[in-house]
């Protein structure tokens, strides 16, 4: 409960992308051997000019153009991957307001105060009673008490049908119009 999904998100922006490091460094070390290649290859033509074509020049062209092009298409692949990944990763962070939004609703809707919003989180994450007491600091006996009440109150008799509840939630087809009377 203590950490915040903005606060998480945070952390994340501070780190350095490491999945990029390896695919930026091959490329890094392709600039560097096409570089070299196309200087070596300049100079060997100039060479050549005077002593004819060598099918070494010609491979160490061949050579330069390969890497040439794979510096190209790796930087494309890392660019369009990256473009995927943060797209992904935005989808992700709506998708847990959106959730986190739809909990709060529903806990509203079944008129739960603010400790038994905090025990049916906790429940909701897999938590056991022993748990849920630990982490509120209460006694095990009244966790027992809120959840009974938390499942009186959502129209459940268990940790798992209120899990389901969401579950169902996620899974259903919007309704086409607002009377849809299986959602309520």
């Amino acid at each position: 409960m203590k950490d915040s999904p903005q606060g998480g998100a945070r952390r994340a922006a501070r780190l350095p992308e490491w999945p990029l490091v390896l695919p930026v460094g091959l490329m890094a070390l392709q600039v560097v051997a096409a570089a070299f290649f196309v200087a070596d290859g300049f100079e060997d033509w100039l060479v050549a000019s005077t002593n004819g074509p060598r099918l070494e020049l010609a491979m160490e062209c061949v050579i330069a153009v390969a890497l040439l092009t794979g510096v190209i298409l790796s930087s494309r692949n890392i660019v369009q991957l990256t473009r995927d990944l943060r797209r992904k990763e935005q989808t992700l962070a709506r998708a847990r307001v959106a959730f986190a939004e739809h909990i709060d609703l529903r806990f509203r809707e079944w008129g739960l105060t603010k400790g038994e919003g905090e025990v049916a989180l906790f429940a909701l994450k897999g938590c056991d009673v022993a748990e849920i007491a630990r982490l509120r600091g209460a006694a095990a006996g009244t966790i027992r008490s809120q959840l009974s009440q938390i499942y009186a109150k959502a129209g459940v008799n268990s940790q798992a049908t209120l899990v389901s509840v969401f579950i169902d939630d996620l899974l259903d087809k919007p309704a086409t119009s607002g009377n849809d009377p299986a959602r309520h």
